[in-house]
């Protein structure tokens, strides 16, 4: 059991991918954790997050009570800020980080913002391992398929994310650095179903921003399986890939919608929207191998490449455009993802389908 006994700390861990990777690591099935520390700058989060493992509805300000002494800890910070997250880094073995700012427009409208957390936190990271002298294990960054011929900010952001990640092996010889890059997560805060769902609700009009767009599909368990292949198979540098299904967008609105009177609107695309999304890109698949059930990209730098000569896989870019869904495969397999949905809007008392 490869985390038996580990310290384990997640940053950003009160948002979606972060709730289900501390259920996940709570199980045991990667081995019983020492400590699990969630690290988040919202205090709401952790409080509600605090309330539902200790199986309370509501509690005032005692829980927060011998909070260091539970093997699920919560601290409030910011990835931003060095003095932060520096001495939380101390005393643990793992880190997953997946502090980010991952709204495409809003990265658009506020840039900085996004290269402070995307950028400047990996780089935070990174320095206080290097700096004082930290005895980290491994470190997970948590990427996406826009870093993959980024043309939005937050595609950008993250895939500086990974150079900074990868480069950090260098910087930090006993440490790993390892990524993993996925698409769109079925169910995630501010992801497509939930908008879609909540449309459907209000009697429409469900907004698509063109026709021909088309984005991979995943649930939160298989992004948190693709972390955990990270852990048990990523070398220094590598950046693990999930094999997943994709779909056109506009597919995926009139399975939620099935026979209801709702209308589906064309809206054209947002400020820095991608027609496909691409989880390998062409410059990538010469560096692309198989590793278990995934694709793993070796890093750019030769120095830290720990599968050399290993022959690729791919022919071609990985591209959402390609194989698709039919429309009864992805009604079929949203139907298989219909409970984890419902769960994510379980408060409203709605289902997905």
């Amino acid at each position: 059991m490869i985390l038996e006994g580990k310290r384990v700390l997640i940053t950003g861990g009160t948002g979606s991918l972060g709730k289900v990777l501390v259920r996940r690591l709570l199980s045991g099935e990667l081995g019983n954790l020492q400590k699990l520390i969630v690290f988040s700058r919202d205090e709401a989060k952790q409080h509600f997050m605090r309330l539902d493992y200790l199986n309370k509805k509501a509690a005032t300000d005692e829980i927060i009570y011998q909070n260091a002494e539970r093997v699920l800890e919560f601290r409030i910070g910011d990835v931003r800020d060095y003095a932060n997250i520096a001495p939380s880094l101390r005393d643990v073995d793992v880190v997953v980080n997946a502090a980010a700012l991952k709204q495409v427009p809003a990265c658009e409208y506020f840039p900085y913002q996004a290269v402070m957390t995307n950028i400047g936190g990996p780089e935070n990271i990174v320095r206080a391992i290097q700096e004082l002298r930290l005895p980290v294990e491994t470190v997970v960054g948590v990427s996406t398929d826009k870093a993959a011929k980024p043309v939005n900010v937050m595609g950008m952001t993250k895939a500086i994310q990974e150079r900074i990640f990868q480069q950090g092996n260098l910087r930090c010889p006993d440490t790993r650095f390892v990524c993993v890059r996925y698409g769109n997560v079925l169910a995630s805060r501010g992801s497509v179903i939930p908008f879609f769902h909540e449309q459907i609700k209000a009697g429409g009009p469900v907004t698509i921003t063109a026709p021909e767009m088309t984005r991979f599909l995943l649930s939160l368990n298989k992004a948190v399986d693709t972390i955990f292949a990270a852990f048990k198979f990523g070398n220094r540098g590598e950046t693990f890939i999930p094999r997943v299904a994709s779909a056109r967008v506009v597919d995926v609105a009139k399975v939620l919608i099935e026979d209801r009177p709702v209308e589906v609107k064309i809206t054209g695309i947002r400020p820095g929207e991608k027609m496909h999304e691409i989880l390998v890109s062409e410059e990538e698949k010469s560096r692309t191998i198989e590793v278990d059930k995934y694709y793993a990209i070796q890093s750019i730098l030769p120095e830290i490449q720990s599968r050399p000569g290993t022959l690729t896989t791919l022919k071609d870019e990985y591209s959402s455009k390609d194989d698709l869904m039919s429309f009864e495969e992805l009604d079929k397999f949203l139907r298989n993802y219909k409970l984890m949905v419902t769960d994510t809007l379980a408060e409203d008392g709605e289902t997905l389908r």
